[in-house]
């Protein structure tokens, strides 16, 4: 009957005397009966369950006795209410006079609801305490997940799921490269395993437009050297120095294939400075001592297809060696040694013509020394005009590229994926740039409020909120988060909308 029960009847009732819990029940069902007829009799009620026990709690204290009575109901309220009436026309209990009050009807769904709202508050604060997911974190880890589950294996090794039939193929080293391209919806790459190409590779290139992208480090100009033997490569790639195509970010996957050049350009390169080696070697077999006195360095070994840079002791404008200085004075002593010796007057009037020729040389050197000097200072002032027009032409190119448009700010902030948040004028001048997090405080705390904000992130209601307090007529971010309610003064765009 608990379970069904939808009211229960709370009573207190006195008595005048000593009496016991089973005078009072049989009061009750002795002085109802017949009240309020047939379909309103106690006994027939609870024998078709739609009234349950009558508990009854009485203590008895000098000479009188106090109690209550509690009746549990199925009945509808105007019922329930005419046999809550009906226990207050109980005047005797036993052989004592007695007075029965009805304290109230409680309602049992109310109760059971107040239980219910308590415990959803609770389970509210307890499992919700998660952030949540905005939009863009979920299309980001559902592509994620898409493209980690679209690897597939080509003859056993990793590989894109187009490259089997793909017209262009990306060669990387390993699975992880393979991983990292996808990321970037990169479908066409496969991986070689390892330097010892294999041969399913070697086939696949021969009917592909093939692109080599390799490690910038010791083990990619191994791999680029195999596969010039034992494959047909049209282009090569290479990650920044001492990187791996699995570490790069996405913007230097796209610049580095950007920048990929002819594979027999990088392997002609190679054979270029392998002619250089041999030619030094050669030379310096065949005369050592000019070797030295040329001041040529050892010539570079790696294989590297990208070129050394040359010494500025080993062009043939380098100073020449210091050993060559002795060998010239032994010539000129040689050259004395067998010319022929003036005596008598011939001797005297060569030594006059000598002096003669001296003088003159002498007086030529100065003059050459001062039209020198005259030149040298009219070249330092040609160079400090042209330093000045080159500032003057770096601060015009500086000038012109500042952004003057919405669309070149957005271009410059969200597409070029700098993380921040750039506050604009009305004019679309820069006020201030900050990151993308601290975009709330710059706006709230701005000494003028901006016209403008573009932001490299997710726009938000706290955002949304102070833009709209400071008076900014529009907002353009990467994505738009979940919004409670949007102001009317304040637009908010996507970047994907210019």
């Amino acid at each position: 009957m608990d379970d069904t029960a939808k009211y229960v009847i709370h009573a207190d009732i006195t008595a005048d005397g000593v009496v016991e819990r089973s005078d009072v029940v049989g009061a009750v069902f002795g002085q109802t009966e017949g009240l309020l007829g047939d379909d309103l009799d106690l006994r027939d009620l609870q024998q078709s369950s739609k009234l349950g026990r009558i508990d009854v709690n009485i203590d008895s204290e000098n000479g009188q006795s106090f109690g209550t009575i509690t009746i549990a109901s199925s009945l509808d309220k105007v019922e329930t209410s005419i046999l809550a009436a009906a226990l207050e026309t109980i005047s005797r209990v036993g052989p004592c006079r007695a007075t029965v009050a009805i304290a109230g009807i409680e309602d049992v769904r109310a109760a059971k609801r107040r239980k219910v709202v308590e415990r959803a508050k609770e389970l509210l604060t307890d499992s919700f305490d998660e952030d949540v997911m905005t939009s863009r974190e979920i299309l980001e880890e559902v592509r994620q997940s898409a493209r980690v589950e679209d690897i597939a294996e080509y003859e056993g090794l990793p590989a894109g799921p187009r490259v089997e039939d793909s017209d262009a193929i990306i060669v990387v080293e390993g699975r992880s490269d393979v991983l990292n391209l996808l990321r970037y919806g990169v479908k066409n790459a496969i991986a070689v395993e390892g330097t010892n190409v294999p041969d399913a590779v070697a086939e696949l290139t021969q009917n592909r437009t093939v692109t080599a992208f390799l490690d910038g480090d010791r083990g990619g100009d191994l791999i680029r050297k195999e596969l010039a033997q034992v494959g047909d490569i049209d282009y090569v790639a290479f990650a920044p120095a001492d990187q791996s195509v699995e570490d790069l970010a996405r913007h230097e996957v796209m610049s580095a294939l950007r920048s990929k050049r002819p594979f027999d350009a990088s392997m002609v390169g190679e054979e270029s400075d392998g002619d250089a080696t041999d030619e030094s070697s050669a030379d310096a077999e065949a005369s050592p001592a000019d070797s030295e006195a040329s001041g040529a360095g050892p010539a570079a070994t790696d294989g590297s297809a990208r070129p050394a840079p040359e010494s500025n002791e080993t062009g043939p404008d380098g100073p020449a060696s210091p050993d060559a200085e002795p060998q010239r004075a032994s010539a000129d002593a040689d050259d004395r040694s067998g010319s022929d010796i003036f005596d008598g007057i011939e001797a005297e009037v060569a030594a006059e013509t000598i002096d003669d020729a001296e003088s003159l040389a002498g007086e030529a050197s100065a003059d050459a020394e001062s039209a020198d000097a005259e030149t040298d200072s009219e070249n330092v002032d040609a160079e400090a005009t042209a330093a000045e027009t080159d500032d003057a032409a770096a601060d015009a190119e500086t000038t012109e590229r500042e952004p003057a448009t919405l669309r070149e700010h957005v271009e410059a902030v969200v597409d070029d994926e700098t993380g921040t948040a750039r506050l604009l004028d009305q004019s679309f001048g820069t006020l201030a740039e900050v990151t993308a997090e601290d975009a709330f405080d710059a706006v709230e705390s701005a000494d003028e409020a901006p016209f403008a904000v573009v932001l490299d992130g997710t726009v938000d209601q706290r955002l949304l909120d102070v833009s709209a307090q400071r008076g900014v007529g529009q907002i353009v971010a990467r994505d738009c988060g979940e919004f409670v309610k949007r102001p009317a003064d304040v637009r908010v765009r996507t970047a994907e909308q210019f």
